[in-house]
C-alpha cells in the first residue's frame, strides 16, 4: 500500500482533519467490535488533535467507554520522591495526557495507560548500570542509545526488564494489538523515544538512555530548570511496535519537521530516521497517513513528481474548509465545566 500525504493550510487545519481520520475509524470499527484500542502520542503537534476528538466524543460520534488507550513514551527520573509524585510532575505524560484529552472527556475511556517509566527510581537505575554492566548492552550508533538488558539479569534490571518493559508489550498483545497509532516526529526523525540509531530489530519497548541533545533541548525549552532536573531516561514504543497498528497517523506541523518528514518518505528505511521505517509498514498492507501543514510539507510539495512516482497519494486540502468534527464547540458548559 502506498503512503497518504493530506497537506493542510495550517496547525488549524491540521488538527481537524488529523481528528476526522482518527474518528471516522473509531467509529467504522465501532459497528463490528466491542472495543477500540487508540495509540497516543505527546507533544505539541497531536493537542489540537485531542481537543477536536474530544469533542467528537463528547458529541456522541464516538463512544469513549468502549475505546482503551496506550501511550507511546513515558520519562524515568522525573523529580518526586515516589511514583505518584514524579507521575503527577507537570512535566510527566501521564499528566499532559490527562490536560490535553482525558480531562476533556464527558465519559471516561475503559482504560488509559501510559509506559510505566515513573515507577522506576532513576537513582537506583543508575547504581544497578555501575554495578553490572555485564547485565546490559548499550544499541545504537548516536548519543541516544537503547538498554538491552540481558536475559539473565537480576534486581532491578531483571525488573524494570519483565515488569516494565516486556508487561507493557504484553498488556497490548492482550488486547489484540492497537487499531491506530496516534504519532509525532522529531528533528532527527525519531518516533517517541526510538531516537536516531537505535535498531528497529528487538524495538518493542525499550528503556532508553536518553540524547545529550535531548536532555539539553528539554531545559532549553522550559521543560526542566536544569539539565540536573532533567531525566537522563525513558520508557518507549519502539518502531517495531508502533507500527504494528492497524493504522497510523502521523501529525506534523513547522518548518523544524520539513527535513525529516521528507527524508522518511523519500529516504531510505533507516534507524537513522526511525520514522522511515512507515515505509516498510506501507508496503507490507499497513495503513500510513500523513497529516501535515503547508510547513511540514514543504519539501515533499517541491518534490511531489518523486512522491508519486513512488505509488504515494498527497491530496491537497489547503482550499478545503475544516470538517464537521472541527465544526463542533469548544464551548464549555457552566453547570458542568465539560466540553460542549
Amino acid at each position: 500500500m502506498s503512503i497518504r500525504i493530506l497537506v493542510t493550510r495550517d496547525f488549524d487545519q491540521m488538527s481537524a482533519v488529523a481528528a476526522d481520520v482518527v474518528a471516522a475509524d473509531i467509529r467504522e470499527r465501532q459497528r463490528t467490535t466491542d472495543e477500540y484500542v487508540l495509540g497516543l502520542a505527546t507533544g505539541n503537534s497531536p493537542t489540537g488533535l485531542y481537543k477536536h476528538l474530544a469533542k467528537a466524543f463528547n458529541a456522541g460520534l464516538i463512544d469513549p467507554r468502549r475505546v482503551r488507550s496506550f501511550n507511546l513514551d513515558e520519562y524515568v527520573g522525573l523529580p518526586g520522591e515516589n511514583a505518584q509524585q514524579r507521575a503527577l510532575h507537570p512535566q510527566s505524560y501521564c499528566y499532559f495526557m490527562v490536560s490535553e484529552l482525558f480531562s476533556l472527556l464527558d465519559r471516561p475511556f475503559i482504560e488509559t495507560n501510559v509506559p510505566w517509566g515513573t515507577l522506576i527510581d532513576q537513582s537506583g537505575l543508575f547504581r544497578a548500570l555501575d554495578e553490572h554492566p555485564d547485565w546490559f548492552k548499550l544499541a545504537g550508533s548516536h548519543k541516544g542509545k537503547s538498554v538491552r538488558i540481558a536475559a539473565d539479569a537480576d534486581g532491578v534490571l531483571r525488573e524494570i526488564r519483565d515488569e516494565i518493559l516486556d508487561a507493557y508489550a504484553r498488556k497490548i498483545d492482550s488486547f489484540g494489538g492497537i487499531d491506530l497509532h496516534v504519532v509525532g516526529v522529531g528533528g532527527r526523525g525519531h518516533v517517541a523515544f526510538h531516537e536516531s540509531g537505535i535498531p528497529f530489530e528487538g524495538s518493542r519497548v525499550l528503556l532508553v538512555q536518553l540524547d545529550d541533545n535531548t536532555v539539553e533541548n528539554a531545559v532549553a525549552d522550559g521543560h526542566f530548570a536544569t539539565v540536573a532536573d532533567s531525566p537522563r531516561f525513558a520508557i518507549s514504543m519502539g518502531a517495531e511496535l508502533i507500527f504494528q497498528a492497524r493504522s497510523v497517523v502521523l501529525v506534523a506541523n513547522g518548518a523544524r519537521k520539513t527535513a525529516p518528514v521528507c527524508e522518511s518518505v523519500l529516504g531510505p528505511v533507516t534507524c537513522d530516521v526511525p520514522l522511515s521505517y512507515g515505509q516498510a509498514y506501507a508496503e507490507r498492507g499497513g495503513r500510513l497517513v500523513y497529516v501535515l501543514d503547508e510547513a511540514a510539507a514543504a519539501e515533499l510539495l517541491e518534490r511531489r513528481d518523486e512522491v508519486e512516482a513512488r505509488g504515494h497519494e498527497v491530496v491537497d486540502l489547503r482550499g478545503e474548509p475544516c470538517t464537521p468534527v472541527a465544526e463542533l464547540s469548544f464551548a464549555r458548559d457552566p453547570r458542568t465545566g465539560h466540553l460542549r
